[in-house]
């Protein structure tokens, strides 16, 4: 089977270039459409985390692996879009992190630990609105009631 990145980068290049023109004004927003993106994956993080009290957890590390790849996929259509090898550009990055491993830091062939899908699968964390060890730093805080009800609180 083909991969099948590259031809829909070039999709959706193309698509872009047809729609919304070329010009330096397009060519921003392009570029600025991956901070976006970037946004959306530090906003499902917060959401795995349960940052937000009022919120509690909301998302899954499926949910942020999925708009992590939305950041990269946005970033490969603005490279394109600069008129640049996306492949290429890659391949570069890669091979210059890549570089600058220590001999005795190079990856080996062995399988990367298996994560929990979920907040609640995650050893010693519960699950939203069950209860946490008193010992763990990453579990949510319990719900606060809304509105804030101290003066000068709030978000």
């Amino acid at each position: 089977m083909s991969d099948p990145i590259w031809p829909a980068v070039d999709a959706a290049r193309k698509w872009l270039d047809l729609s919304n023109g070329t010009l330096p004004l397009e060519l921003t927003c392009r570029i600025l459409k991956v901070t976006e993106e970037a946004g959306e994956a530090a906003q499902a993080w917060i959401g795995l985390l349960g940052q937000n009290p009022r919120k509690g957890v909301t998302h899954t590390r499926e949910e942020v692996a999925a708009e992590l790849a939305d950041v990269a996929f946005t970033a490969l259509v603005a490279i394109a879009s600069l008129d640049v090898s996306p492949h290429d550009a890659l391949t570069a990055c890669a091979t210059k992190v890549r570089a600058r491993f220590p001999a005795a830091h190079e990856p080996v062939d062995a399988p990367y630990p298996a994560y929990p899908s979920s907040p609640s699968a995650a050893p010693g964390r519960a699950g939203p609105g069950g209860p946490a060890p008193a010992d763990d730093p990453v579990s949510p805080a319990p719900p606060m009631t809304w509105p804030p009800t101290s003066p000068g609180r709030g978000l």
